[in-house]
């Protein structure tokens, strides 16, 4: 698995609290983050052999690939969550290691930029941090790609998607993004691994992937650390 920045030092594992090397033990990211068969697009699991889901087979969605290590469920759903809501940031890098573990293993393209989905300047101010941006900066470090925080920004807050329908949170995110235009010059024609800590319906990832790409990038690519499995 690849390493960001220092190595852990030993420790308990987040999961099951064994003496362990690195934050979350090579045990239990073999047990809850294995490599399984996924729709290239939108990281849904798949049958083995099909390469896209009926969804994005009926209606692609504007990002090409998605890369995720694991489905949203035990121990993910925890670890998001201490690190999301709790102020853990210390597990930013052992959860962007997965990320990109993830993405190498998958052969995705190289990106020439990272972008953290951003958060609102009140959610930003409310929270303390961006944990797409702990993720995406440290992933960017380990694969030597440019990484930044100020490119697409996301200037009103709205509701939370988690409360919302798949229906609700299209509407809710409807001109929610937008590209500082001082910055445009970084997309122009380049591949974006747009990250974050979840995909669930898409809805944010559709709606950012078309405000970059109606900003000239040239394609976008989803990396996020858990899949919210189809109900």
């Amino acid at each position: 698995m690849p390493r960001l920045g220092l190595p852990d030092l030993p420790g308990q594992c987040e999961v099951c609290r064994n003496w362990a090397l690195a934050r979350i033990c090579a045990n239990c990211s073999a047990r809850f983050a294995p490599a399984v068969p996924r729709c290239q697009r939108c990281a849904l699991r798949l049958p083995s052999g099909l390469p896209l889901c009926g969804n994005c087979l009926r209606e692609a969605p504007p990002f090409e690939h998605t890369v995720c290590a694991a489905d949203y469920g035990f121990p993910w759903d925890r670890l998001v969550a201490s690190f999301k809501f709790n102020g853990h940031a210390e597990l930013a890098a052992p959860l962007a290691r997965h990320i990109t573990a993830a993405a190498v293993n998958g052969m995705l393209p190289r990106p020439g930029i990272m972008l953290p989905v951003p958060l609102s300047p009140a959610r930003l101010a409310e929270r303390g941090y961006n944990q797409a941006w702990e993720l995406a900066r440290r992933i960017a470090r380990s694969l030597a790609v440019p990484a930044r925080a100020d490119v697409l920004l996301r200037p009103v807050d709205r509701p939370h998607q988690a409360d919302l329908t798949r229906a609700q949170r299209l509407v809710n995110l409807r001109a929610a993004f937008m590209v500082d235009p001082r910055q445009r010059a970084l997309l122009a024609g380049r591949r974006v691994a747009l990250v974050d800590d979840v995909l669930t319906t898409g809805a944010t990832a559709r709606e950012a992937a078309l405000t970059l790409l109606r900003a000239g990038a040239g394609a976008v690519d989803v990396w996020v650390l858990a899949r919210t499995p189809d109900a």
